[in-house]
Order: structure tokens, then sequence, then C-alpha cells
């Protein structure tokens, strides 16, 4: 069996209470040892983040503190240019020529995947982990609907046994919770907290985050 890693990649602008509480059941529910959040530095397929990089950063150390088995792997907010997906795991598969790597995503995410910059060789460079909740429905065009399902397997060993190339969907507990809707919560510190960790809704608070409905332009060096 090859060590299996797995990243599970987002904005986390701010990281809350859903994204950990996910990231925990597949992380369980798989038996990873290793399990990275990977904040995008400049996120293609949106018009950018609300919060600097610094700031995204430090919410999620804070965030991920009470948890050992999570870790940040910093590669795309270190890096010029857009966060393509493809580039980053070309890049982790160079660091870890020999493991098996998973890239966990949502089910929204899934349905976009074959919007995403060079997507057809994501499968080529790692496993798909899709977290499914009860609700959601894939909605893929036809190519991305024939390349899942001739990947799909149910057999969790089977991210084991080789490097890439298969899909699997984990269930997951649903948390209505979204980014939007804490930032639509600043100024609210009860129903703040509610959302994200307490650490998270304190360095919100500290630094006077979201108080514009605009996202940031990206400022700040790539080596931060």
């Amino acid at each position: 069996m090859l060590k299996r890693r797995a990243v599970f990649g987002g904005t986390f602008d701010p990281i809350h209470r859903g994204h950990v509480a996910a990231a925990t059941e597949v992380r369980d529910r798989l038996g990873l040892g290793d399990f990275r959040f990977l904040p995008a530095g400049d996120p293609p397929h949106r018009s950018g983040a609300f919060a600097a990089p610094r700031h995204r950063l430090a919410m999620l150390e804070l965030a991920l503190a009470p948890y050992p088995g999570f870790t940040i792997d910093q590669r795309e907010l270190r890096r010029e240019g857009p966060s393509w997906m493809s580039v980053t795991l070309d890049s982790l598969r160079r660091d870890h020529p020999d493991d098996a790597l998973l890239l966990v995503l949502g089910q929204d995410a899934a349905n976009g995947l074959a919007g995403w910059h060079q997507w057809r060789r994501i499968s080529d460079l790692a496993h798909l982990v899709i977290m499914s909740r009860p609700g959601e429905r894939p909605d893929y065009p036809p190519a991305l609907a024939s390349e899942i399902e001739r990947r799909s397997t149910d057999d969790a060993s089977t991210l084991g046994r080789s490097p890439a190339g298969r899909v699997m969907f984990v269930p997951v507990t649903p948390r209505e919770i979204s980014s939007t809707e804490i930032r639509a919560c600043v100024g609210d510190p009860h129903a703040l907290r509610r959302l994200v960790a307490a650490p998270v809704a304190d360095y919100i608070e500290t630094h006077g985050l979201y108080q514009t409905r605009a996202p940031a332009r990206r400022s700040e060096p790539p080596d931060l």
C-alpha cells in the first residue's frame, strides 16, 4: 500500500466550522495520517479573495491549532500567478513521486471540474475524493460524467494501491455554513462565533476584516 496524502483546497475566506468538520469526517472515514489544507493564493475561478493571503493563513492556523492531524500547505500562497490545481498537483507529485495523492473537494467544485485548467490531467496526478452531502446532486457535462463513472470506486483501499486515477464519494454531514454568510455576520459577535472558531472570530474583529463587500487585490509578495 502506498502512503496516502490528502489535500483540501479552497480560498478559506474565512475558514469556518463546516470546513473543519467535513475534513475531520473525510480524514477519519479514510484513516488518513497526512491531511493538508491548501489555501489558494490567487483563485482563478473567482474575482479574488476578500481577505489578504496573510490573514487567511493566520485564520487557518488559529482554526486548525486544536487538530494536530491537520497541516497547512502554503505553496499556492507562495506561488505567483493563478492557483491552478493542475500546477499545484504537479508540484506535489514532484515532492512525493511514490505516494498516493488525494484531492478532496465538495460536490459543487466537482460539478465545475470540467472548467478547471487542464482538468483531464488532474486524475493522472491524484485521486478525487468528493464530499457528498444529502440533497447535493452531481451535475456534470458528458465528458466529465464519463470520466467519473469510469474511475469511480466504493473501496477506500483502492486509493492506496495506485498513485492517482480513482474517484470516491465520501458522505459527510450537511452543515449550512458559507463564507458569504460569515462575512455578512461581521459586526454580530454572537452570530459570528456560531460559524467560526472563537480565535478566528477574534482575529476578524481585531483586524477589521470583511468590513467591505469587495474582494481585496493580491498585493503581497508570494513569500509570506
